[in-house]
């Protein structure tokens, strides 16, 4: 083919890749929530841990700090940012609540519901609406009104001569707040003002929880002015943010070094500037056709782990133009070369592909992703490397095999003792002793140990949650019944032992839905004790009289009094649009949230749990459950990894199988697959030795070892007693090794703990690899 043929058949190749580049853009959604690489959970606790990850309120919760001036200056910055969140419009609005300890008196009691108030409130359980209480309540207005808190009460004093109102709003304040100084939150020290807010994007929505973040920080600048003040945001989003600017820093220098020592290292082997760009070709085709793939199967979006993941993965592709290179032939067609090894490259491709397909049966909707993503990617570059990339090579001028370099390294190598079986089997045999027998725990199952946020982050966001009074986030008591209408009748029958155990210390605060919607059944019982507008107008007449009080000035009051009595009990349904309507749903689960026959759940939320054996027994005798979320997680974590376990001993297995189809050697097909599997042993065994708890993100790396592993041993064996063969082999799986040692040398010093994990098992399985491949598969291949 000649140049200008060439030139424009790379011009086609850029340009369908930009054409379909620019479609994906347009067509992928990325997401952000990590249930999708969780397994379906079976128990109560995992149910509602995985609820509580996305939706809970828990996940949506920024706890903010004011700090850096003087109280008085901070206050007043606490209340305009509280302004400027809350009075959004409800199409901008981001945050669902918003508290900073002044509850706006009647703000939090909306209009519509103030006629209810007797129904909510406490007050009817202990007290009749009779003249002696109702006297003893107008003869405090009178005092009121002589007080600075005149303003306030007068407006009120037609329909609610009692307040209740107002006693309702305190009511409904946080079981645990802070102190508070010039009408606002603050911590112990008075030095922080204090807020509260719930996000209105769930924990695990990134753009959402990105945009709330933004909204604050420039309500927050124009609240500032020219004061020195700082502003201290934690929370899921905040970490969220963090964890994603990390993850972006770190990909952009680690993918620059990477992608320019990959560059520099193929400049080196090749001596050719053309090599680096044509080698991207096929990788850039994979990762491409990787996420076209996934966008059109799964239409709810790509992960954000498979995306980084996956590429990682098909980073093995550049190992496929590399082999074309280094087996290139003076005088003879690149596509002959191709020709040439081919099977082998596609027993390789095939046998990794097969061993992908085996997360399709693991149940995790996040890893069939990740399938899906590797097996087009790997396959797409394999294709072109051999049907489109040799249309762009012209023929080599020199072969590598006549270089007096790989001759040498060559003959060192065969002089390299090489291993017998026994050797062999005893090594293994010591690995597996120390994988088995090395003390310390041997599996990770604490989520929050794979977390990349920063100590001192974790700690400042445990100090704001202590001085928020913020609940306990791996303690909830979980009331199950048949509708909402059981459940809020046993968290009633519930309250009187949970106030034992906070007059007894056990805890310092709870909360539960029952405090803002009682029972239909408990606002039936106050209704029968509200009086009828007769009875309650003599009762008031004769506590009206000789006050200063006019005896028509309350008939709004009756009125009200009348509505709540009639009306029919508020439902969770009435509260939609009120203030309510958030604290409820973080409080109240109702449908198929949690429970696949449509039950209701009410969980009750702990602060300053200290005796979780004691609230435990007092949820055993009420019949409900204390679950532990922080439990919860570790047996999903070890559920998830059993999967894995299974896909990955049948992934070793279609590897094998694979292999033995294409060489028809029993022999032959054990000493390509012993490196691969001793390897895998062997970086078990160092990681077990070096005091690392193995994780998820080890096992799949070490399949993608096992993978690069198998390449290597392929070639090898395909080179035979070929010495021209035998060096273009070890010179292509060489510049194989250094460039993918490289990349992953680089993740393994990365911050982030689950980059880590991938970066330093890749590393060390592509140096066992290549070196067991060396002495093992090429022992019998090196006699000529």
């Amino acid at each position: 083919m000649t140049a200008p043929r060439r030139l424009l058949l790379v011009l086609l190749w850029l340009g369908l890749l930009l054409a379909a580049g620019f479609w994906i853009g347009q067509q992928l959604q990325l997401s952000g929530d990590l249930r999708r690489f969780m397994p379906g959970a079976r128990t109560p606790a995992q149910k509602l841990l995985i609820e509580e990850l996305g939706e809970g309120p828990g996940a949506r919760l920024l706890l903010v700090a004011l700090s850096g001036d003087a109280p008085a200056e901070l206050a007043r910055q606490s209340q305009a940012l509280r302004g400027a969140l809350a009075d959004s419009e409800p199409d901008e609005a981001h945050f669902d609540v918003v508290a900073n300890g002044d509850d706006g008196g009647l703000d939090a009691v909306p209009e519509r519901l103030r006629p209810y108030r007797y129904l909510l409130s406490a007050t009817a359980d202990r007290q009749s609406l009779d003249r002696a209480w109702l006297a003893d309540e107008l003869a405090q207005r009178v005092q009121d009104l002589g007080s600075p808190a005149a303003d306030l009460i007068e407006p009120l004093l037609a329909r609610d001569p009692t307040l209740e109102a107002l006693k309702l709003a305190e009511a409904w304040q946080p079981p645990v707040a802070p102190e508070k100084r010039h009408g606002v939150w603050f911590d112990r020290n008075g030095n922080q003002a204090l807020l509260l807010l719930e996000t209105r994007a769930a924990g695990f929505d990134p753009a959402g929880q990105q945009a709330a973040l933004a909204t604050l920080r420039e309500a927050f600048d124009t609240v500032r002015g020219d004061s020195p003040s700082e502003l201290i945001v934690s929370g899921t989003g905040a970490f969220s943010e963090q964890i994603a600017a990390n993850t972006r820093r770190e990909a952009t220098l680690f993918g620059s070094l990477g992608g320019c020592g990959f560059a520099l290292i193929l400049l080196l082997a090749f001596r050719r500037w053309q090599v680096p760009l044509l080698a991207a070709l096929p990788v850039a085709s994979a990762g491409l056709v990787g996420l076209a793939a996934v966008a059109l199967l799964f239409a709810d979006g790509v992960h954000g782990i498979t995306l980084a993941f996956g590429f990682t993965l098909i980073g093995v592709a550049a190992d496929y133009p590399i082999h074309l290179f280094s087996h290139l032939r003076p005088q003879q067609p690149p596509r002959d070369s191709a020709r040439l090894i081919w099977r082998t490259l596609a027993t390789g491709v095939a046998s990794t592909c097969l061993a992908y397909l085996t997360f399709f049966v693991s149940g995790v909707d996040g890893l069939r992703q990740l399938a899906v993503f590797t097996v087009t990617g790997l396959a797409t570059a394999a294709l072109g490397t051999r049907f489109l990339l040799p249309a762009l090579l012209v023929p080599a001028s020199s072969d590598i095999a006549e270089g007096p370099r790989m001759a040498r390294l060559l003959e060192t190598i065969e002089r390299l003792p090489r291993p017998a079986m026994p050797v062999v089997l005893g090594v293994a045999a010591l690995a597996v002793a120390v994988i088995v027998f090395v003390p310390g725990t041997f599996w990770q199952n604490d989520l929050a140990r794979l977390t990349p946020v920063p100590e001192d982050a974790l700690a400042r966001d445990l100090q704001l949650r202590e001085a928020l009074g913020a609940p306990d986030v791996r303690y909830l008591i979980a009331i199950q019944g048949e509708d909402v209408e059981s459940v809020l009748i046993r968290s009633e029958q519930l309250r009187p032992a949970l106030e034992t155990l906070r007059a007894t210390h056990v805890i310092v605060g709870y909360d539960m839905a029952a405090r803002y919607l009682p029972s239909a059944a408990t606002q039936r019982q106050r209704q029968a004790r509200l009086p009828d507008p007769a009875t309650l107008r003599r009762e008031l007449a004769a506590a009206l009289a000789g006050g200063p009080f006019r005896a028509d000035a309350f008939e709004g009051f009756i009125e009200d009094v009348e509505h709540a009595r009639t009306a029919t009990p508020l439902r969770a349904g009435d509260l939609v649009g009120t203030p309510l309507e958030a604290t409820l749903a973080g409080l109240l689960l109702t449908g198929e949230r949690l429970s696949d026959d449509g039950r209701a759940t009410a969980l009750v939320s702990l602060a300053g749990l200290a005796d979780p054996d004691s609230v435990a027994q007092v949820a055993r005798a009420h019949d409900v459950q204390l679950l532990d979320l922080k439990q919860a997680s570790e047996s999903l974590v070890a559920e998830y990894r059993t999967r894995v376990l299974w896909a990955l001993a049948l992934a070793v297995l279609l590897m094998a199988g694979g292999v033995y189809v294409m060489l028809r050697d029993l022999r032959r097909t054990l000493r390509v697959l012993a490196p691969m599997l001793l390897s895998t042993v062997l970086v078990l065994a160092l990681l077990r030795g070096l005091g690392v708890e193995l994780n998820l993100f080890h096992l799949v790396a070490l399949m993608l070892a096992a993978g690069l592993g198998l390449d290597y041993a392929l070639f090898f064996d395909h080179a035979g007693g070929d010495h021209a063969e035998q060096c273009r082999t070890l010179h292509a799986v060489m510049v194989c090794a250094a460039s993918t040692l490289l990349v992953f040398s680089l993740l393994a010093l990365s911050s982030i703990p689950v980059l880590r994990a991938i970066g330093t098992t890749v590393a060390l399985g592509v140096l066992f690899n290549l070196v067991l491949a060396l002495l093992v598969t090429r022992r019998s291949a090196l006699r000529v």
